[in-house]
């Protein structure tokens, strides 16, 4: 008996569903209000905090990148700017952040409930990432708990 030869080939991602494309494209958008956000707080933020922004940026440019290839022209553009608060020292930068991560990790539940497959699978990965950067960051800040029970949940 023969088997069947993998395909080189991976199968597209199931069709996302209206719900699907508005929730991703909800997410996309905070992306790019939290690659804003890092420009904002990196100038505030301690030395040894700058790598761990840094690192955040890159991660939120990729995802963006990633969720808009999928979305094709449905991707939401990027805002010229986005309302941040004033930031008087390290403590109040790690604030945002950790306020920015969580708004991320907030799209991407919603994301959750109406996609699948790969596409969910690709929205839990980045829905986990942000909520461990928003405990890196609530912790940096001071804030406690560090670590909240439902990630995501308003």
């Amino acid at each position: 008996m023969t088997q069947p030869t993998p395909s080189a080939t991976p199968s597209p991602p199931p069709a996302l569903s209206p719900a699907g494309r508005e929730r991703l494209a909800t997410a996309v958008a905070a992306e790019h209000a939290a690659i804003y956000g890092y420009g904002v707080i990196g100038p505030r933020l301690t030395k040894g905090s700058v790598s761990a922004a840094e690192s955040a940026e890159a991660m939120h440019r990729r995802r963006r990148d990633q969720f808009s290839r999928l979305l094709g022209e449905g991707a939401p553009a990027a805002a010229a700017a986005y309302a941040t608060p004033p930031l008087a020292d390290a403590v109040a930068a790690a604030k945002l952040a950790g306020q920015i991560e969580e708004r991320v990790t907030a799209a991407y539940r919603a994301a959750l409930a109406v996609t699948e497959g790969d596409t969910r699978r690709q929205v839990l990965d980045a829905m986990i990432d942000a909520a461990n950067r928003a405990a890196q960051w609530r912790r940096a800040a001071g804030t406690t708990p560090a670590t909240v029970t439902f990630p995501g949940r308003g």
